[in-house]
């Protein structure tokens, strides 16, 4: 079962010069395939790692994430 947590990393991603996975991985110290997890609803960040993704962007955590539950 997925997290109840949604995300706009993708868009994101896309929307700051089509960012790769591993681009956005190497900026905050995590793998790629970490972000795909992620990305893809399968895995969801610790607090510090979301928080960095949020920076990454220059956005808040309410930007990147949703809470589904």
């Amino acid at each position: 079962m997925a997290p109840p947590i949604a995300n706009q990393i993708r868009r994101l991603r896309f929307e700051h010069g089509e960012m790769t996975q591993a681009d956005l991985a190497q900026r905050i110290g995590m793998t790629r395939q970490t972000i795909a997890a992620i990305e893809a609803g399968k895995y969801s960040p610790s607090l510090e790692a979301a928080f960095r993704i949020a920076q990454v962007f220059g956005c808040g955590l309410e930007e990147v994430f949703q809470w589904q539950g």
